[in-house]
C-alpha cells in the first residue's frame, strides 16, 4: 500500500519549515493541504511557501485556481489522490502539509464527497437548500438533516453548511441515508505528524506572524482582492482578507481590522487543534519549545516508512 506522511497542526507552529527539511532527507514531495494556497496572487495571508523557501523540493496544489474560482474538499481529495499516485510512481514520498482539517480528513479517510459537477436535479436541490440557509439560517438546514439522518447530523457541524447541504442532496437523490453510504477503502497508509506548542506561545507567534504579514504587504494584497470583487468570492472569506474589507469600506480603522485578523487567526488555531485531536489519529510533536527535534521526527518517519 502507498505510504503518505501528513504534517498537520495549527497555524504558526512550523509545518512548512519541517516539511521542507523532512522532504529533503527522505526524498519527498510536498502536497499542500491548505484551502487557500490554491489561489494565485494570494501569497501573504496564506503564508504561501516562496520559491526560495521550497529549496528545490517539488510542491503541488499551490497556485492552481484564480481568485474567482471555487475549490472544494472534493476537488482537493481528487487532485491530492492523483498527486499521491504520481509521486509514489516516481519512488518519492508524498508529504501532505497543511492545516485545513476537513481536507486532510477527507483524504485520509477517503470520505464520499462527490464532486462539483452535478446533474440538473442535484443543482436545483443544492440551490434550494442554499436559499433556505440564506433566508432562514444555517441551523434550519441542519435541523432538516437532523430529522432525516440524525447520525449524519451529529457528525457534521451546523456551520459547515456546504457539507450539510451535500448530505441532504445525497439523501434526496439516492434515497439512502448519508450516514449509510458504502464504506470506502483508504487510498494509502497515512502517518499523521501534528505540531503544537504551549497555547500562550502559539498565540504570541500568531500575533507576530500577522504583524510580519502587514509589514510584507498584507493590506495591499487584501485591497487587490477587494477591488477584484473578493467579497463575492470563496477566496475572499479567508482569514487576513475578510477582516480588512470593512476597513476598505470605511467602516473601521486599520488597527481594528488588523486586531481582528489576529483574533480570528487565534480562534482558527483553536478550532484546528480541536479538529486534529478529535478527528484524526495524530502523533504530536513540539518543535517550538525544543521538546522535540526535527531529527526525532525524521527518525520516527523513517521507522514507519521501513515497516
Amino acid at each position: 500500500m502507498k505510504k503518505v506522511i501528513a504534517i498537520v497542526g495549527p497555524t504558526a507552529v512550523g509545518k512548512t519549515a519541517l516539511s521542507i527539511r523532512l522532504a529533503k532527507r527522505i526524498n519527498g514531495e510536498v502536497i499542500s493541504g491548505d484551502s487557500m494556497q490554491v489561489y494565485r496572487h494570494l501569497d501573504i495571508a496564506t503564508a504561501k511557501v516562496t520559491p526560495e523557501e521550497q529549496a528545490g523540493v517539488p510542491h503541488h496544489l499551490i497556485n492552481i485556481r484564480n481568485v474567482d474560482q471555487r475549490f472544494s474538499a472534493a476537488d482537493f481529495q481528487l487532485l491530492a489522490g492523483n498527486q499521491i499516485n504520481e509521486i509514489t510512481q516516481r519512488q518519492h514520498v508524498p508529504l501532505v502539509v497543511g492545516g485545513t482539517g476537513f481536507y486532510v480528513s477527507a483524504l485520509v479517510n477517503n470520505l464520499p464527497l462527490g464532486g462539483d459537477h452535478f446533474d440538473e436535479q442535484s443543482r436545483q436541490l443544492r440551490q434550494r437548500w442554499e436559499e433556505v440557509a440564506q433566508q432562514a439560517g444555517k441551523r434550519t438546514v441542519w435541523q432538516q438533516l437532523a430529522q432525516k439522518d440524525p447520525v449524519a447530523a451529529q457528525q457534521i457541524p451546523v456551520n459547515n453548511v456546504r457539507r450539510v447541504i451535500r448530505a441532504l442532496e445525497v439523501i434526496q437523490t439516492t434515497g439512502q441515508l448519508f450516514s449509510q453510504q458504502p464504506e470506502r477503502q483508504p487510498i494509502a497508509d497515512f502517518l499523521l505528524i501534528a505540531l503544537n506548542t504551549d497555547r500562550h506561545v502559539l498565540y504570541q507567534r500568531i500575533n507576530q506572524r500577522v504583524d510580519q504579514m502587514v509589514a510584507a504587504g498584507l493590506v495591499e494584497e487584501a485591497r487587490w482582492l477587494y477591488d477584484a470583487g473578493g467579497e463575492k468570492f470563496q477566496s475572499g472569506k479567508g482569514i487576513g482578507y475578510r477582516e480588512l474589507f470593512p476597513y476598505f469600506r470605511g467602516e473601521c480603522d486599520l488597527a481594528t481590522a488588523i486586531n481582528q485578523v489576529k483574533l480570528d487567526s487565534r480562534h482558527y488555531a483553536k478550532r484546528q487543534l480541536t479538529w486534529f485531536r478529535n478527528k484524526l489519529p495524530v502523533h504530536w510533536f513540539d518543535l517550538v519549545s525544543g521538546k522535540d527535534s526535527v531529527e526525532d521526527i525524521e527518525d520516527f518517519a523513517r521507522e514507519w516508512l521501513t515497516k
